[in-house]
């Protein structure tokens, strides 16, 4: 699966919507960023302000938004060319970007490692960035300056393909995910910021291991637990977390009930990622919950060669179900329940504002498209807010500081 949606990547053209700015604008209101069929949008989580970002830079067909600066206004976008990006040889490139004057800027292309790169996160005094790399197939952790020189080794050959980074409150160190040797599926480990001090939190044979969220107080990581023997199609997991520092982790909940490989659309234009479940402010669980017995009206095919990255068949007639939005309290097990839909839909990609007063996420009926909907924390006042570019999907990526 993929760390980052490549799948959307048409031309713009928002249905039913004309609220459209190519010149930055200035706010007030709270923001989120967005994706939606290659593109990036910003927005005001009242439903107002809705922009594209205007990029002009040629043969890019995918946009994704990166790391933010503290500023809260120069981004690190991240572009990917025609092609099967996944597979590690299509050129990808990173750029800064300034939400107000709309300024474009490459970066990182000196002393080039491969022809794709992700940004993970800015480093402790954003004069650096991590970096993954698909060198030999393998995805890599590099650190750099922001032009690409002064390359720093953070994870090594052999040690499995890496992503889903995450660094730490206090700066110090990294989390993960990477594939370990066949046949096993994801472990999870921490590490110092040069790559030093390893520590595997996470790791058995018949075990993925995926998405690694610190904790707010630095103590633990969050992951979820994949019977990958049995979902091939990594459908369902299971949520836990482990502590910093050493080997050991708790189980939190029973059944693969968290929606783990989130899959939507039509035959004709679907899509799927990594739903990983996300921590809020005041140190509880956003999870994506099952109903029982609840499918997909996508199969994952056993058989067939992943041609697509994929892989999956449309069977509606035996979907069923739908998925909530809850709140675990790791402490003690309790379980808010956050969304309930009737006929059931889909909810999922949960992300808490950083004051904890709201949650961004996504819902679609089965076979359906993605909407951006906002609800107050405890889920009250749930509204949609866009489908996204011709009403085929959006996908939130970040809050954006408050204006100052």
């Amino acid at each position: 699966m993929s760390g980052v949606d490549l799948g959307r990547r048409q031309l713009l053209k928002l249905a039913g919507c004309s609220a459209l700015a190519a010149a930055p604008e200035q706010t007030t209101a709270r923001r989120f960023l967005f994706t939606s069929r290659g593109k990036t949008g910003i927005m005001n989580v009242d439903g107002t302000g809705l922009r594209f970002l205007e990029l002009d830079a040629p043969n890019q067909v995918s946009w994704q938004p990166g790391p933010l600066f503290r500023d809260g206004r120069t981004l690190i976008l991240f572009s990917v060319e025609a092609g099967k990006a996944w597979e590690g040889n299509v050129r990808t490139r990173l750029w800064l970007f300034d939400l107000r004057t709309g300024s474009l800027k490459e970066i990182a292309e000196k002393q080039r490692l491969a022809p794709f790169y992700s940004p993970c996160l800015l480093l402790p005094g954003e004069e650096r960035l991590l970096v993954q790399a698909v060198i030999d197939r393998e995805g890599r952790l590099f650190s750099m300056d922001l032009d690409g020189t002064r390359q720093q080794e953070v994870t090594r050959a052999g040690q499995g393909f890496t992503y889903g980074v995450n660094l730490s409150p206090d700066g110090k160190r990294l989390a993960f995910h990477a594939t370990g040797p066949r046949p096993h599926g994801y472990r999870i480990f921490t590490c110092n910021l040069d790559g030093s001090d390893r520590v595997l939190v996470a790791g058995h044979p018949d075990h993925l291991y995926f998405g690694v969220p610190w904790s707010p107080d630095g103590k633990s990581v969050l992951f979820q637990d994949c019977l990958f023997r049995e979902d091939p199609g990594h459908d369902w997991s299971d949520l836990c977390v482990g502590d910093v520092g050493r080997s050991g982790h708790r189980v939190l909940t029973k059944g693969q009930s968290q929606w783990f490989a989130a899959a939507w659309g039509t035959p004709e234009n679907h899509g799927s990622g990594s739903n990983v479940a996300q921590w809020t402010p005041d140190g509880r669980i956003l999870y994506t919950r099952r109903l029982p017995g609840a499918r997909t009206a996508f199969e994952f095919s056993r058989t067939r060669p992943d041609t697509d990255h994929f892989n999956r068949d449309y069977k509606p007639q035996e979907a069923r179900g739908g998925t909530e939005l809850c709140l675990l309290n790791p402490a003690d097990g309790s379980v808010t329940q956050l969304t309930r839909n009737d006929p059931p839909q889909w909810d999922w990609g949960a992300l808490c504002s950083p004051d904890g007063r709201q949650i961004l996420f996504l819902r679609a009926k089965t076979g359906g498209y993605p909407a951006i909907w906002v609800m107050d924390a405890y889920g009250r006042n749930q509204r949609m807010l866009t489908r996204g570019v011709n009403g085929q999907g959006a996908f939130v990526s970040r809050w954006l500081p408050d204006p100052g």
